[in-house]
Parts: C-alpha cells; structure tokens; sequence
C-alpha cells in the first residue's frame, strides 16, 4: 500500500489524484487530519485515516500496511517542524513502511539564507538516519508567481530585490512526477532534484511578460533595505518582509539555480515553463 499524508492540502491532494489514474484505490491510503474533508477518497476506494504529524499513535494507525509512505512537508511557521517530522518518519518506519518519501525543496543545503532549507535539511539528516530506505523530493518553487514577482500587472514593472536563476515549476507537473515515483518499480535513493527544466530571473520574466501583455514590462532591481521598508509601508509585516527578503537572497546566491532532466523523463514530456505558468496566472 501506498500511503501519502496531506491529501486534503494542495500538493498531496493531486498527488493522491494521480495515483488513481496509475494503481487500484485499494492500494492508495492517505493520512488526514479531518476524514470527513477526504469523503471524495472513500467514495472511490481510497483508505482514509485520520492522522496528524502531532500525533504519532494516531499516525502508526494511518501508515499501518504501507510498503511506501510519503510525508509532504508541514507548512505552519509556528510550530516545530522538523520534531513533528522525526514524529511523523519514527511513525512510519514502526508501522514497517520499506521507503520513506519526503516533499523537499530545491537547494536544501547548509548555508541557504532560506530558512526553511534549514527545516528540509534536518529531516533529510533524519530520514538518512532511520534505517529505512529514503527519498527526498527537492522540488523546484511552484508557489503563486505574484508572491515573487510582485503587482507587475498593475505596475508594469517588477520592482524586486536582486534575483538570480530559478527554474519556476508547475505544482501539477510536480504532483504527477511524485505519483509516477510512488507507482512505478524505480527506485530512487536520497535526495533527487525535480523542477522545470530550466532557470529563469526576472529579467526573463520581464521579457516574457512584455511578449504576452504586448506593453513593456521593466525589470527594476530594489535595494533590499529599501523593498523591506517599501514592504512595511504597504503593510506587510516586516518578519514576514524579512522572511521573503532571504528568498531572494538564496535565489541571488545560486541556490535555486540547478535545473535538471528528472521531471521530463518522469512525466514523458516537457513540463510547464515558467512562460506557460506566466501566461496561466495573467489568464487567471
């Protein structure tokens, strides 16, 4: 069995959606912390438990049976993250799962002014620690662009601090990628990297916006004091401006640079550019 957690949320929801074009729902289980929002899974044969990474009896009872159980990444900046993610791979290999499977990010390594690189690269520590086989996800940024390029839409210029390559990735292409490596009798050990297949910065984005919006997009490069104070100004948190700040300064630095052929040979096809999810979010 195959088991995935956070199959309500984005990332593990087409996942599980995948997985149910490529093996029988009886093989598929997910682990949920509100059975009731994954009713649309048991109504096709799916084995839905409820589970949290805060809770690890609970999680043991949702990975029971798994031969491969993969654990997307927790998301809330409050909490602990990387104990909830020894709570929640401990769980997995006492309920005897064979591999592990973990959504990582692209350039978690040590020294990424990112700080959730910091969280990835302690649970990879951990899955590497554990006994069990392992692999680790790094996925490329799939987030909305307007988080990274800023109101250029109504601006007509990306205003943004300096960046550097980032091969932006589809969270579709993503999902189906990880559903391809759960079904399929290739196994993958360690950290394996999967994004778009190749990077682009802002001066790119420019350009590519300019060609679909038929005015000129100016690419305009913020000194960093300068956008977090531009930031504050317009009410954003200044955490939460210093927060975004280190991505660019991990972009800048090269961290997000790598782009590879994985997620072509996974998918059969060319993934979404960052062109073609430009051209989505200005049709959205």
């Amino acid at each position: 069995m195959i088991v995935v957690t956070g199959a309500t949320g984005g990332l593990g929801g087409a996942t599980v959606e995948h997985l149910l074009e490529r093996v029988p729902a009886g093989r598929i289980g997910v682990s949920v912390r509100d059975p009731a929002k994954a009713q649309h899974l048991t109504d096709r044969g799916v084995r839905v438990r409820r589970g949290s990474y805060e809770d690890p009896a609970a999680l043991r009872d949702s990975f029971a049976g798994a031969e491969q159980v993969l654990l997307v990444s927790g998301n809330d900046p409050a909490a602990d993250l990387v104990s909830l993610h020894r709570s929640a791979v401990e769980a997995a290999v006492e309920a005897g799962a064979r591999r592990i499977l973990y959504t990582s990010q692209q350039g978690a390594v040590p020294g990424n002014p990112y700080p959730p690189s910091d969280i990835h690269t302690a649970t990879e520590a951990i899955l590497r620690d554990s006994g069990v086989a392992w692999t680790a996800l790094r996925n490329g940024a799939y987030g909305p662009l307007d988080q990274v390029l800023g109101p250029w839409q109504r601006t007509g210029e990306i205003a943004q601090p300096e960046d550097g390559p980032v091969p932006y990735t589809d969270r579709a292409d993503t999902a189906e990628a990880t559903a391809v490596i759960l079904a399929g009798t290739r196994s993958f050990d360690g950290p394996v990297t999967l994004t778009a297949p190749a990077a682009v910065t802002f001066d790119d984005f420019a350009e590519i916006a300019s060609g679909l919006t038929g005015r000129t997009v100016k690419r305009t490069v913020v000194d960093d004091e300068q956008w977090v104070a531009d930031q504050i100004s317009a009410g954003v948190p200044e955490q939460t401006a210093r927060f975004m700040l280190t991505w660019y300064q991990a972009a800048r630095a090269g961290y997000f640079a790598e782009a590879g052929p994985l997620l072509s040979e996974l998918l059969g096809r060319e993934p979404r550019t960052a062109a073609d999810r430009l051209a989505a979010h200005i049709a959205a």
